[in-house]
Formats: structure tokens, C-alpha cells, sequence
């Protein structure tokens, strides 16, 4: 029988057959699955803190002989080390975030052998370089320097344990920020001075504040390094070993607390502006 036109358009405007329902993967279902893995992975990085809380002595809780001197030199020291870090690190970190030139490979190995070295490797590079008997530690002792337990030596450790991760963060930062403004501020008749702090800097701030945060922690906490070329003075972390081989781990709690007390604020500061600054974009 042959087709008219009425048959044509009748087939047009016919449903066209659907291939067999497919469940599609919901998207909910994925996040789930992800969300479960989220909370199982928090979870486990803080049972080491839960059991501190669990475990912690309140009601005799009590400071040993010395804590508060241990308490005072990390927290003086650490700052000092840490302006040291900071003045010496950031054109470091520019200047390697701004340039490029043959042999740079060669300097950003320089920096990361420092983070990449265990912490007591690193101590005894260092008592090789700066110990007293060492091709370096003989003329500075000529001139009076000595850099094995002494407040210099502390500030030597502290310094090699957290300048890597400060340079690493604050180049990154660098590397944010459009290299466009600072050529406007350029054009405008700013010196590379003026632009790099009024354009450069701000917005660089939050990334330079981690740099920061972290190289704080680093060098509070440095105990690896520091137990090779700087046992006296005796920081947070040194008399923690102390009251742990002389008393227990009973003797270690009050210390410990203050360590978290004294460490973790800058670090949690720094990711709420950073969280809040994230938010308004």
C-alpha cells in the first residue's frame, strides 16, 4: 500500500521508542561515598588527639621543675628565628618566584634539601659544618662563636627546621599574585620597591601568612635537629624528652598542653582569614 503524506506526518508526530530505563549514577550517591572516606580519614588523625584528652591527668595536673624556663626560651628563641626566617627567606622566595634563568632547578633543590633531610640527618649535617672541631666551627670559634649548645646554636636548628617550609609557601604565594598589576603599578611611575610592597605583598598576604604560620610551628617544635647541636638550651621540645625518661609519661602532659596552647592559635587564625577572605570571591 503506498505512503501519503497524511501517513508521513502521522509517523512524525509519533513517540519515538525509548531504549531501556538506565538508572543514572546519582551524584548524591558519589558524594556520600566520598564524604564517608572525608570523615573516617579526620577521624583517624584525631584519635592521637582524643587519647591525649582522654588520658591527660586533670586532676594532678602539675608544671615539673623547669617547664616554664623550657616554656620561655622556645617561645623567645622562636621568634627570633623566626624574623631571621622571614628576613631571609622572602627575597629568596621572590626572587625564585619571579625569575628565570639557567641553573634554577639547582637553587630550588637547595631549598627543599633542607625539608627533604630528617631532622637528625639534618642535626649532624650541621655538627659536621658548625661543631667546634669542623672546617667552619674553628674560625667562627676564633671569633668567639661557638654553635654547639649554645642560645646560637638553638636558633641555628630552628632556623634550618622551618625556612624551607616558610620559602615554599611564600614562593607560591609570589607565583599568585598577576604578574599584570604589578607591571600597571610599573607604568604608573611606582618604583619596583613601592610595587612589590603596595601591590605585591597584600596580595600575597594570606599565602605569606601560612608561610609564616607554618614556619612558627616548625620551629617551636624542632626537636631532631635540635638534640644534636643545641641540647642546652633546653627548649619545649628537649624538655619534653627530659620528663619523659626522668619521671614518665605522666611528667609530659602539662608541657604539652602548653606546646599546643602556644603553637596552634597563629596556624588556626591564619585559616579562618583565609577561609573568610576564600568566601567573599
Amino acid at each position: 500500500m503506498p505512503i501519503t503524506p497524511l501517513d508521513d506526518a502521522a509517523t512524525a508526530h509519533m513517540p519515538t521508542r525509548l531504549p531501556p530505563h538506565q538508572p543514572p549514577q546519582a551524584p548524591a550517591q558519589r558524594a556520600w561515598v566520598v564524604a564517608v572516606f572525608g570523615l573516617a580519614g579526620l577521624v583517624f588523625l584525631s584519635l592521637p588527639f582524643v587519647g591525649l584528652f582522654i588520658s591527660t591527668p586533670w586532676s594532678a595536673l602539675h608544671l615539673q621543675q623547669g617547664d616554664l624556663g623550657a616554656l620561655v626560651v622556645s617561645v623567645a628563641y622562636t621568634l627570633v628565628a623566626l624574623g631571621i626566617v622571614v628576613i631571609f627567606g622572602t627575597p629568596v622566595a621572590w626572587w625564585l618566584a619571579r625569575h628565570e634563568f639557567r641553573g634554577k632547578w639547582a637553587m630550588e633543590w637547595l631549598v627543599l634539601l633542607p625539608l627533604l633531610t630528617p631532622p637528625l640527618a639534618m642535626g649532624l649535617l650541621l655538627s659536621m659544618s658548625y661543631g667546634p672541631y669542623s672546617w667552619m666551627g674553628q674560625p667562627l670559634g676564633r671569633l668567639g662563636l661557638n654553635l654547639t649548645n649554645t642560645p646560637q646554636a638553638f636558633l641555628l636548628a630552628q632556623v634550618y627546621g622551618s625556612a624551607p617550609y616558610f620559602i615554599v609557601a611564600a614562593r607560591s604565594a609570589f607565583e599568585g599574585v598577576p604578574r599584570e598589576l604589578e607591571q600597571i603599578s610599573l607604568t604608573l611611575g611606582q618604583s619596583p620597591w613601592r610595587t612589590f610592597w603596595r601591590i605585591t605583598v597584600p596580595l600575597a598576604g594570606l599565602g605569606l601568612g601560612a608561610g609564616v604560620a607554618l614556619a612558627w610551628v616548625r620551629a617551636l617544635g624542632e626537636f631532631g635537629i635540635v638534640l644534636i647541636v643545641a641540647y642546652y638550651p633546653q627548649g619545649i621540645p628537649g624538655k619534653l624528652w627530659v620528663n619523659l625518661q626522668d619521671t614518665g609519661l605522666s611528667a609530659v602532659y602539662p608541657l604539652l598542653w602548653l606546646f599546643f596552647l602556644i603553637g596552634l592559635p597563629l596556624p588556626l587564625l591564619l585559616g579562618a582569614l583565609s577561609r573568610r577572605a576564600y568566601a567573599r570571591r
